[in-house]
C-alpha cells in the first residue's frame, strides 16, 4: 500500500514527501523482521521500538499529506494506527515478561 501511494505522489512530482514516506513506511516491516532474529529479549524490544518510531514518523508524513490536500487512501491511516497499537502491545508484553526497564 505504501509503495503504491508513494508512486502516486511521485507522479504528482511530490518527490520529497514520497521519499520520506517510502523510507519510514517500509522501515517498519524491516525492523519487525530484524526483531525476529534478535540476539536477546532486550535486542528484540529495541528493534521493535525502532519500528514503532518509524510508524509514528510514517503517521506524521501521511497526516501531512492529508492536510496538504493529497488523496491519502482511506484505509491507510487506520491500518497504520492498528500497526502502532500492535507494536506498542508487543513491546509492553515483552518488557513485562523479561523485566526490561523503561530506559532499555
Amino acid at each position: 500500500m505504501i509503495i503504491k501511494y508513494t508512486e502516486e505522489l511521485e507522479q504528482k512530482k511530490r518527490f520529497v514527501l514520497a521519499n520520506q514516506l517510502l523510507r519510514s513506511g517500509t522501515a517498519i516491516g524491516a525492523c519487525v523482521m530484524e526483531a525476529q532474529s534478535a540476539e536477546s529479549k532486550a535486542d528484540f524490544v529495541h528493534k521493535l521500538k525502532i519500528a514503532d518510531k518509524e510508524a509514528f514518523e510514517t503517521f506524521y508524513w501521511m497526516t501531512l499529506c492529508k492536510e496538504a490536500g493529497y488523496d491519502v487512501p482511506e484505509e491507510m491511516l487506520p491500518k497504520l494506527e492498528e500497526i502502532m497499537r500492535l507494536l506498542s502491545a508487543i513491546i509492553h508484553t515483552a518488557k513485562k515478561r523479561s523485566n526490561i526497564t523503561q530506559t532499555n
